[in-house]
C-alpha cells in the first residue's frame, strides 16, 4: 500500500456508504490523530485503540442522524498525496464549504484544523477535507 491516510479516508466513506456502525482500520500516529480531530469536531461518535499483535487498530463508531439515518459526513477527500504534495501558508488557508467543513492539516505545531492552524499563525501540508 502507497498511500494509508488515503485508504484509511476511503475505509471511512466505504463503511458510511454502506450504512456500518462500526469500522476497524490499521493504526498509526497519524490516523489516531486524524481521528481524534474527527471525534472532537462531532463527525464521528466515538474511538477506540484495540492493542493486537501485528499491529494494532483503531476502531471507529459512526455517526448518523438518529431519524433520518444520514450519514454526518458527507464528503471526505484526500488534498495531498505521495505524488503532489499541497502545501499552504497561513494567508492561503482553504475554507471548505464556506467554513462549513474542516480542513485537517499537519504543521509543526501538530495536526490541526485550519481554524486551529489560522489561530496558531502556521501553514502546512493540507491531508484531508471533511464536510
Amino acid at each position: 500500500m502507497t498511500d494509508p491516510i488515503a485508504d484509511y479516508l476511503t475505509r471511512i466513506r466505504n463503511a458510511y456508504r454502506a450504512g456500518k456502525k462500526v469500522v476497524e482500520i490499521p493504526a498509526s500516529n497519524l490516523k489516531v490523530a486524524i481521528t481524534k480531530i474527527l471525534c472532537e469536531q462531532g463527525y464521528i461518535l466515538t474511538y477506540k485503540i484495540v492493542e493486537t499483535e501485528p499491529v494494532n487498530t483503531i476502531k471507529i463508531a459512526l455517526k448518523y442522524h438518529p431519524q433520518t439515518k444520514v450519514a454526518a459526513i458527507k464528503g471526505i477527500d484526500r488534498i495531498s498525496k505521495p505524488g503532489l504534495r499541497k502545501y499552504v501558508d497561513v494567508k492561503d488557508m482553504p475554507r471548505v464549504l464556506n467554513g462549513l467543513g474542516i480542513a485537517i492539516l499537519t504543521t509543526s505545531k501538530g495536526v490541526v484544523t485550519d481554524k486551529q492552524a489560522r489561530e496558531l499563525n502556521v501553514g502546512g501540508e493540507v491531508i484531508c477535507y471533511v464536510y
